[in-house]
């Protein structure tokens, strides 16, 4: 590995700072963060081009309509293209000692990752809260945002998912700047977590567990990446109801908290959440179109930030009342014999068991059928076999996806979906094992009926159910 050309934060901080590139290639351009990354450069006046191998809506679609020319690398000489470029911004999916590492450590040109190019290009001058934890943290990121657009603050923002009718990155013109913070590792030559290089002033943790066992052997190893920017953060806003968060507390930083036991849920009726929450900031009560409280406390977390902020519980109130939520989550998709149709990113045993709950607030009384496809290196690991049977008990039947590849998690053996099959039935949930999408579809429609929701949870393809023509006609 050749890191002549390595620019790291600090670096890439200081040829900001003496104007010494304008001109900015993305390598792997079409993943979901560099993609977001490459418009945010762009519209904070860099010029931007990439180049890549798979070309898919919404992202795609998303760089086209942002006029970033982007370059296939079988169309086009790409040694060529980058000589004109001053910087290459390179995406977590070009291996170590691949040709595409090789291509770019002997470019001769300045190379870095895209979580130190938003860093020290985009967020040094803003105030940016990082939202991150295990879960939640796209959905907390979009509801921190369109809270604060509501107070009028005209925010930044960077989120990991598909939103209606809104790009997944803008910089604003406010101060604020709200960005998905993962704890996933940021390139081949940063083999740390990409929240670290945020310059983030108000961090949220929602959440803290094991996960991502394809890049970590433990949970202390993650709790190291926390530890790593607590020291440079402001204040840390985090949910107490993990000892993984409170392990990290330390006394000379602003430490707001949040859980279940200051954070209750009042009733849910007519489609509205009511909740009363008492927090450093005093306590309140709001109402809200957000269902099961994982939601909620998700939403009190950036609550606290809006009160810290100086805005009002009555402003606060009118910001909150009708959220959106993004794309697979909770995504009622249509119905099919009356059935709501659900896709959601759940595949964590945690969210599964949250989200079920959540469901069945929404459709009370109604029997929810579960459809789990562990398509994560971590899901399709053994390492969640017990707590997967644990977390579907809710469901009046499920359905499993079988792994069509090994898991890449460290030290654990493959998901036993047989095994998996046996323990929910002796709970009594009827289940089935399914490799192929007609199968999926045809247990979809067995158990679709005005008394039933239909609840599939993914954070891949589902065998192409979303694309399917069974789906286009819902």
């Amino acid at each position: 590995m050749n890191l002549e050309n390595y620019k790291d934060i600090d670096a890439l901080s200081a040829l900001k700072e003496s104007n010494k590139f304008k001109k900015v290639f993305f390598y792997r351009i079409c993943g979901t963060g560099m993609g977001a990354a490459a418009c945010l450069l762009k519209e904070a006046g860099f010029e931007v081009a990439g180049a890549d191998r798979m070309f898919y809506p919404p992202m795609s679609t998303y760089l086209d309509n942002s006029g970033i020319n982007v370059y296939k690398f079988e169309e086009h000489n790409i040694e060529e293209i980058i000589k004109d470029y001053d910087l290459i911004v390179v995406g977590n999916v070009v291996a170590r000692n691949s040709d595409d590492a090789k291509f770019i450590e002997e470019s001769g040109l300045p190379f870095c990752s895209f979580p130190a190019a938003i860093g020290a290009l985009v967020l040094k001058d803003k105030t940016v809260v990082g939202i991150s934890g295990t879960h939640g943290k796209t959905t907390t990121t979009y509801f921190g945002v369109q809270l604060f657009e509501k107070l009028g603050m005209e925010p930044g923002y960077l989120i990991g998912g598909v939103m209606d009718e809104r790009p997944p990155a803008r910089v604003g013109k406010g101060d604020y700047f709200f960005i998905e913070s993962d704890e996933y590792d940021s390139a081949y030559f940063e083999k740390f977590s990409k929240f670290r290089s945020y310059y983030i002033n108000k961090l949220i943790i929602t959440s803290l567990e094991f996960d991502h066992a394809d890049i970590f052997e433990s949970i202390e190893d993650i709790k190291n990446e926390f530890k790593a920017i607590l020291p440079i953060v402001d204040e840390v806003i985090a949910c107490s109801e993990w000892q993984s968060i409170n392990d990290l507390k330390v006394t000379d930083k602003s430490w707001s908290e949040y859980d279940r036991e200051n954070v209750k849920i009042i009733n849910v009726e007519n489609g509205l959440t009511s909740f009363s929450m008492k927090c450093s900031v005093g306590e309140h009560k709001f109402k809200t179109n957000l269902m099961g409280h994982h939601n909620i406390l998700n939403l009190a977390s950036v609550i606290i930030v809006a009160l810290k902020a100086g805005k009002t519980p009555e402003e606060i109130q009118a910001g909150i009342l009708d959220l959106r939520m993004v794309q697979r989550r909770q995504e009622v998709k249509g119905e099919f014999n009356s059935s709501p149709i659900i896709d959601d990113f759940a595949h964590h045993p945690t969210a599964v068991q949250e989200t079920l709950h959540a469901i069945s607030l929404k459709y009370p009384g109604k029997k929810i059928h579960a459809y789990l496809e562990p398509g994560s290196a971590t899901a399709r690991s053994d390492l969640f076999q017990e707590r997967f049977a644990d977390s579907l008990k809710g469901a009046a039947s499920a359905t499993i996806i079988k792994p069509s590849r090994p898991t890449t998690a460290k030290g654990q053996g493959d998901l036993d979906v047989d095994k998996l099959k046996s323990d929910l039935e002796k709970s009594g949930i009827r289940t089935n094992i399914v490799t192929e999408l007609e199968p999926l579809i045809m247990f979809i429609k067995e158990n679709s009926s005005e008394q039933s929701v239909q609840l599939v949870m993914s954070n891949s393809s589902c065998l192409g159910l979303w694309s399917s023509e069974f789906v286009k006609t819902l």
